[in-house]
């Protein structure tokens, strides 16, 4: 098994300021009215686009407790394919898709995207996602550049 060593501590934690301000956003998140397994999925599928193992191994956790099959765990890899999501929850990982990879297309969220989000869910739920999905993106961008680790993440450390 390789191991993964950590290059420095993570800059959340070394500017604690930084941390309040994450915590801040990803409150008002879990304040959007977005079910939360519906957040954690988003979350996955971010963390696997963006290669994130750390964060990655902490949203599968998360998944797990508050009770979501493992058929829907691993099918978010493939949530196109997969028969386990509802349109809602096809809509918010399609955004998810879209908002991560900004640069695979010169119109990332194209007006049929948006409408079939705002099908599913209102203003304050759209911001919910989306919030989500720049936050999970600032986490992994962060943790991949030190280095954070899947099996000893600072987040559980201390």
């Amino acid at each position: 098994m390789t191991t993964i060593e950590r290059r420095m501590p993570n800059p959340a934690q070394v500017l604690p300021d930084a941390y309040r301000g994450i915590g801040s956003l990803l409150t008002a998140v879990a304040k959007g009215g977005v079910p939360t397994s519906t957040l954690e999925l988003v979350a996955l599928r971010v963390s696997q686009l963006n290669g994130c193992s750390a964060c990655v191994q902490g949203h599968l956790e998360a998944l797990q407790g508050v009770g979501e099959s493992v058929d829907r765990i691993v099918g978010v890899g493939a949530w196109g394919e997969s028969p386990y999501f509802d349109e809602a929850e096809r809509a918010a990982l399609a955004l998810t898709d879209a908002l991560t990879r900004l640069a695979d297309s010169h119109d990332a969220v194209p007006d049929e995207l948006w409408r079939e989000v705002t099908k599913h869910y209102d203003e304050k739920q759209v911001s919910a996602l989306i919030l989500q999905i720049a936050t999970l993106n600032l986490f992994n961008r962060v943790n991949v550049a030190v280095r954070e680790p899947a099996d000893q993440p600072s987040w559980k450390q201390g």
